[in-house]
Formats: C-alpha cells, sequence, structure tokens
C-alpha cells in the first residue's frame, strides 16, 4: 500500500533529498506550500505522515513551536520535524510540544528514511491493535468480540449459529438504531427482500433464547413495533 507523506514549509530543500528515495520505498510525498494548503490536505486526504520543516532559532522558535502544538492538536499521525537548528534545546522543545521525532536539516537522507519508516510501523501497529480493539462490542452484560466470533452474557459463553451471530453483530454494532426486517435481511444475505418478517421473526426469536434471560421481557434485544428490531 502507498503511503502518503505530507512535508509542509520545505525550507531546509529537504523535499528534494527525499524524493528519490521515497519512490523507491512506494512513498507518495505531497507538498504543502502554506498552511492553508497544509490543513486542507490533512482534512480532504488519508495522510500517514507528516515531516514539519520548520525554523527554530531565535526569531522563528515561538512560531515554529506553534505550529507543531496545533498540527497535533489536529492529528495524531506521525510527525517528523526537521529543522537547521541543531541545539539539544531545540529538539527537547519540538519533542515537548508533540512532535514525534526530530532530525536536523543536514542529517544523512538514509537516516531521515529509517525514522520515517520507524514511525510509519509504529503507527501501522497502533492502528492494528486500535481495529481489534474497536471489535469488541457491548450492551451491558453482553459482550460480542468481532475478533474472536465469540458472544458471552456476563461472562457465560453463548453458541450462536452463523446467521444469529450475524444478525446480533449487525444490531450490536449500531446499538439502539433500529433495523427493518428487510434490512436485516439483505444485510445478512446480500439478496432482495421479499416475504422474509418470518424468516427474521424465527431467528431473532431463537437468538432471544440464547441471550435473554427471560425472553418475553427482553433486556438486549428490543422489538421496535411496525419498524423493527433493536439491540439497546
Amino acid at each position: 500500500m502507498e503511503k502518503r507523506v505530507l512535508v509542509y514549509n520545505n525550507e531546509t530543500g529537504i523535499v528534494q533529498r527525499m524524493a528519490s528515495m521515497c519512490r523507491g520505498e512506494n512513498f507518495k510525498v505531497l507538498v504543502a506550500e502554506d498552511v492553508e494548503q497544509l490543513y486542507d490536505l490533512l482534512e480532504h486526504t488519508e495522510i500517514h505522515l507528516m515531516v514539519v520543516d520548520v525554523a527554530l532559532d531565535d526569531k522563528g522558535w515561538d512560531k515554529g513551536l506553534e505550529m507543531i502544538v496545533k498540527l497535533r492538536q489536529k492529528s495524531q499521525i506521525p510527525l517528523i520535524v526537521v529543522s537547521a537548528q541543531s541545539a539539544e534545546t531545540a529538539k527537547i522543545m519540538a519533542l515537548n510540544s508533540g512532535a514525534d521525532d526530530y532530525v536536523t536539516a543536514d542529517c544523512n537522507p538514509l537516516v531521515l528514511l529509517a525514522r520515517m519508516k520507524s514511525q510509519l510501523r509504529r503507527y501501522t501497529q497502533m492502528m492494528e491493535m486500535c481495529e481489534k480493539q474497536d471489535r469488541i462490542y457491548r450492551s451491558g452484560g453482553l459482550m460480542l468480540d468481532d475478533t474472536k466470533k465469540s458472544v458471552t452474557i456476563e461472562g457465560r459463553t453463548v453458541h450462536l449459529t452463523p446467521v444469529e451471530y450475524k444478525i446480533l453483530r449487525l444490531l450490536v454494532q449500531q446499538r439502539g438504531k433500529v433495523f427493518s426486517n428487510s434490512q436485516i435481511y439483505e444485510s445478512i444475505w446480500n439478496m432482495r427482500a421479499i416475504g422474509v418478517d418470518n424468516t427474521i421473526a424465527v431467528h431473532i426469536c431463537h437468538l432471544r433464547e440464547k441471550i435473554e434471560e427471560d425472553p418475553k421481557q427482553p433486556k438486549f434485544l428490543k422489538v421496535v413495533w411496525g419498524n423493527g428490531y433493536k439491540v439497546v
């Protein structure tokens, strides 16, 4: 998958030094010439890494740090600062402002490439962990783990058929939303729903028998008369 690297400012000409090595790594470099373009690209384009070229000296110190803080407030993607300033104080303040890494403008391009790949690797791993966490859905004592394809009620494992599981997952993923019989059928079977009310009603009945303490007074899987079903 192509990784998009957004470079802001390019005062030190870092883009020219990055160009050849990025082509070999399947990185696409996008350059923002001003703040407006920078924010526009962040908002409308999927960016995987930012390289921010800022002045951190007596004249541009506050302005450069302010830019790092603003970028970190807008996005959590990896942010590497490039600056001509080699003082340790500049590096510390840039990192404290929200940068993930700091390199000097005269560094070996291969060092920059290694830092970029390291940040992208960490970010990718973090996103994968978040996706796994996001695949656990809860409604009170009901928990559906879509990674393990398991359902538990108050810690007790519930065994569902594949169709029952898919119906429950659909309802739990969008907890509170009412799904009609037709919407449930078309989402699960990927077919046009014609005369499916009884089919869905049977599966809902079986689901309630397995997940509800009292199927006649359901706690999780509710019917909205005339509209469909929802998980609360």
